[in-house]
Formats: C-alpha cells, structure tokens, sequence
C-alpha cells in the first residue's frame, strides 16, 4: 500500500505548487523590416526576412514580381 496524506492540501498550497506549470504568452517583438509583431530570434512570417537578409519567399511577393 502506498503513503496516504495525513492533512488535506489547501488550495493555496496547491496553487504555490503547480505555480511553475503555468503556459506564459510568447515574447514578441517588431520586424525591423516590415513593422510586424513577430517571435524573437525567428523568421518574420510576413516579409521573410532575419536579421535583415531575406531567407523566404513569400507568395504575395512572388506574385507582384511575375
């Protein structure tokens, strides 16, 4: 048999114990090329670019240039 608790656990202490698991919102900041809210250290989804070289196409851009 295993070890049964001898107190009820508050809600509180619960809470303080799970406190780490908690999801946090991603970190985002400014494209410096097109302006645009984006993840740090990552590829602009809406111009393509990191750290000012273009790395993807992007379908609108593809289609201007034909």
């Amino acid at each position: 048999m295993g070890a049964l608790p001898k107190h009820k656990v508050s809600r509180h202490q619960r809470g303080n114990r799970r406190r780490h698991l908690r999801l946090d919102a991603p970190t985002l900041v400014i494209c410096p090329q097109c302006g645009s809210l984006m993840r740090a250290h990552r590829v602009c989804k809406a111009c393509g670019t990191y750290k000012g070289r273009q790395v993807i196409q992007q379908k609108d851009q593809q289609a201007s240039d034909r």
